[in-house]
């Protein structure tokens, strides 16, 4: 399954590590990543596809959530059709 997760926040050291570390725990393999620092504020959007037989979509979801907050930063994850969906009305 593809999935976007995006990361909003604060700038400061060990965004990207955290993120991709939950990632790579769980077998997402992160396939483009782009980051901006607006005025102090981190953002970033990840293309990643979740392995067929990992983990659960909302393990995944509450794990990446949880370190964001450790961060002070909002990281969510959106399945991919979702996105092609909303496009497509």
């Amino acid at each position: 399954m593809q999935a976007v997760i995006t990361v909003v926040g604060s700038d400061k050291v060990g965004i990207l590590a955290k993120v991709s570390t939950i990632c790579a725990e769980h077998g997402v393999n992160i396939e483009e990543v782009t980051q901006s620092i607006l005025r102090g504020t981190f953002a970033m959007i990840m293309l990643c596809t979740l392995p067929q037989d990992g983990v659960a979509f909302s393990t995944l979801a509450e794990e990446l959530r949880a370190g964001g907050q450790e961060l002070g930063v909002d990281v969510n994850i959106t399945r991919q059709d979702i996105y092609d969906v909303m496009h497509n009305i």
